[in-house]
């Protein structure tokens, strides 16, 4: 794939900007040259600079789980990462199984577009975490509704979609059109980034094809699930043709929310507004006398279903953050034990 892309790129068509280059110090202005991470692999990280591709190495101190596709870098003269620049947006998940670690999805990206298609991969529970991510993340969401060419339920599912945040751009398209790309433009402008998420199946990868140029294989969908196998097995970030950078990631059958608690008060402001109105500060809006998101869905003003997403949201993250913290804590335990150990020995060593 890199050996596609050309090397004739500057600095702002990457995507740097003065909220990077406020980070670097005179002396890494004259010696150092910011590159921008395209792809992570195990070993090693390959990235853009206005020199053109590099693979880049990395100290024995980090490792490349340090880094996400996005990052922007200082390298020296031997393409050595000197410095990670710290990200205007992050967007993590925690990793699947038992594993407490938080797992990067792309960083710096500016607009997510949330891919779902009119079938039965169409979820608004599903949706709310990804719209979630991109609030707590502080990155632009968009919707887009792919195979719209084959439903006869684009405007209802369109308008339950709009339903699930205010003033959310929801897009209809068929990702094989010609006018995909002049449909997606306004957020595809020279430097800025864009980010694909959804499940196997929904079209990421067609649309990457109709958003780069490139031809991509593409896998089928199972009809009795509209779920389809992963194409995309790792990140990696992708000039779009006219113009922007696209971040295609791997189709993720769960995602895992830590620390979003501004993220879900966003997505359900609604119920957030409606809430301080009960009597009681702590009324859980079950059968408190005086709660008035009760009285709202008893009135048909609130979703009784949305709100029960939202509970579910937001026990989801109280317990995968604070699994999380008491993982860091144990870590750092250890890690004190550990030293202590090595202290002992070379004191004693010492005698």
């Amino acid at each position: 794939m890199t050996n596609k892309i050309p090397s004739t790129y500057t600095q702002s068509e990457l995507g740097f900007s003065s909220y990077f280059l406020s980070q670097l110090s005179l002396d890494e202005l004259e010696n150092l040259s910011p590159m921008r991470v395209i792809e992570v692999h195990r070993n090693k990280l390959n990235a853009l600079g206005e020199a053109g591709f590099a693979e880049l190495s990395l100290d024995p101190s980090t490792s490349s789980g340090d880094f996400a596709v996005g990052d922007w870098v200082l390298t020296d003269e031997t393409h050595r990462v000197k410095r990670l620049l710290t990200p205007k947006s992050s967007m993590t998940r925690r990793a699947a199984g038992t594993n407490s670690a938080i797992q990067f999805i792309a960083n710096n990206v500016d607009t997510l577009f949330i891919v779902t298609s009119c079938n039965a991969d169409f979820n608004e529970a599903r949706l709310e975490r990804y719209l979630a991510l991109s609030k707590e993340a502080g990155v632009d969401a968009v919707i887009l509704l792919t195979k719209a060419d084959l439903s006869d339920q684009v405007e209802e599912l369109q308008r339950r979609a709009e339903a699930l945040m205010h003033n959310l751009i929801v897009v209809p398209l068929n990702a094989t059109d010609e006018d995909v790309s002049d449909k997606l433009a306004p957020w595809c402008g020279s430097g800025q980034t864009i980010a694909l998420v959804g499940s196997s199946g929904v079209g990421k990868t067609t649309l990457m094809n109709s958003l780069t140029g490139e031809s991509s294989a593409t896998q089928g969908i199972r009809e009795d699930d509209a779920k389809g196998r992963h194409t995309t097995t790792y990140r990696s970030m992708r000039p779009i043709s006219g113009g922007g950078w696209v971040i295609d990631t791997p189709g993720m059958r769960a995602l895992r929310l830590h620390d979003n608690a501004d993220g879900i008060t966003a997505v359900f402001d609604e119920i957030i507004q409606v809430a301080s109105q009960c009597r009681y500060a702590d009324c859980q809006h079950e059968n408190e006398p005086g709660c008035a998101v009760q009285h709202a869905i008893a009135n048909g003003e609130l979703d009784a279903e949305r709100l029960k997403r939202w509970r579910k949201l937001q026990r989801e993250d109280l317990h995968n953050s604070e699994s999380v913290a008491e993982s860091r804590k144990r870590e750092k335990q250890f890690s004190k034990t550990v030293n202590n150990v090595v202290r002992g020995k070379q004191s004693r060593k010492g005698h």
